[in-house]
């Protein structure tokens, strides 16, 4: 019977415009960092759509939740889910997806009358975004068992605050003990062009690519930047800019999956008039191939130290988050695919370039994610879209392989 059954594409949607009104922004994104007023509130709302759905909802001592719809059978559940966190300028589908459609995968099967021999289960994780708190994943990553509580209630965010407080704030530490799982499968918007682009409906992800980010702060001294001639200048700001345009080039030297992006400076003291003696900025660096992307880590060091000693300056950093390359179970990957193509969507199977909280859980258990095409590619934008025809054929799929899992 359930390979008949198919979401409504219309409760799904309202789902998603509902949760994109908690932290509305102006042009149809929303606001709502990790652990923020605006995150509470997302939260209570999602939260309260499991409850209504008869989910047994828990809640860890890192403010995950998870909502279970228990099977006829005892045992781990098959589990979906994402993030309901956000960038300051976020999108309504970057991780909403994942959780909504996976709320609409248990109405539907509820609706039908289909109880599954497995428990199904739907979560949404802590700071997927680490826009706030770095890492990212930091949720996902304390759920597997991979970071220690005290260790994530520590982190100091962008704003002073740090993750216990902010968690305590709003009311989500909660406790409930650690869970095994069976399965899990996300469903997520690819973020880039490379499916609207071919034409292609359901993207069949084989992995993640790895992730590096680095936090640089360069020392220099302030000076007139009237009366201070170059040769005898320590602008800091000088070197973060040489290195802005560095990684560039070292990610085309080095080809194929290579990606380095600085997506943060700040510069001391801001003013148009005095070299900068000091810059605080971030590098972010991704490789589908852990060697290379070693490789990439190596020559960025080098070349920061060069510039240091070029220019009289001293350079500290700190790691931010380093996850290696991820490959997900092939034989999912292979289920996804299959189902994809007897629902009678063209697929394309492709690496992650973004992270993810399946990543996480692959550490657990079997582990493979569903992407559905981004219009122009735009992600972590409040121009972000995906059409509706997509989320219900990425929801349509997400049912029929939770349902052979959960079988």
């Amino acid at each position: 019977m359930s390979a008949d059954l198919r979401i409504d594409p219309s409760r799904l949607l309202d789902r998603i415009r509902s949760l994109g009104q908690v932290g509305a922004l102006p042009g149809g994104g929303v606001c709502r960092l990790a652990l923020t007023e605006e995150d509470r509130r997302g939260r209570d709302r999602v939260r309260g759509w499991m409850e209504e759905l008869g989910l047994e909802v828990g809640v860890d001592p890192l403010g995950n939740v998870v909502g279970v719809w228990p099977g006829t059978e005892p045992g781990p559940p098959v589990m979906t889910g994402s993030h309901i966190d956000t960038v300051r300028t976020g999108g309504l589908y970057d991780g909403n997806l994942g959780v909504l459609a996976g709320l609409e995968v248990i109405e539907t099967l509820q609706r039908a009358g289909v109880r599954p021999r497995r428990s199904l289960a739907v979560g949404f994780f802590t700071n997927e975004e680490g826009a706030r708190f770095a890492p990212d994943m930091m949720g996902s990553l304390y759920f597997v068992g991979a970071l220690p509580l005290r260790q994530a209630r520590a982190v100091v965010g962008i704003d002073g605050k740090s993750v216990g407080e902010a968690l305590d704030a709003i009311g989500y530490a909660g406790a409930s003990p650690p869970m095994a799982v069976h399965a899990f499968v996300e469903l997520h918007v690819e973020q880039g062009p490379v499916l609207e682009e071919e034409g292609v409906t359901i993207g069949v992800v084989e992995g993640v690519q790895g992730i590096s980010w680095t936090e640089f702060t360069v020392t220099g001294i302030s000076n007139h930047a009237g009366t201070t001639p170059l040769r005898l200048r320590h602008d800091a700001g000088w070197v973060a800019g040489s290195l802005i345009q560095y990684v560039r080039t070292m990610a085309l030297e080095l080809g194929g999956d290579q990606i380095a992006t600085v997506g943060s400076l700040r510069l001391h003291p801001d003013l148009v008039n005095v070299i900068p003696n000091r810059a605080v900025f971030t590098v972010d660096l991704r490789n589908t191939d852990e060697a290379v992307l070693q490789q990439a880590e190596a020559r960025l060091h080098a070349h920061v130290r060069a510039l240091a000693e070029q220019e009289g300056v001293t350079v500290a950093h700190r790691s931010l988050a380093r996850f290696e390359p991820v490959s997900f179970e092939p034989e999912l990957v292979d289920r996804i695919e299959a189902t994809a193509l007897r629902l009678g969507h063209t697929t394309r199977r492709m690496p992650s370039g973004a992270g993810h909280d399946a990543q996480m859980l692959a550490r657990i258990c079997p582990a493979a994610m569903i992407f559905v095409p981004s219009v122009r590619g735009i992600s972590h934008n409040v121009a972000e879209h995906t059409d509706p025809a997509d989320l219900e054929a990425g929801a349509n799929v997400l049912l029929q392989v939770m349902c052979e899992l959960a079988t």
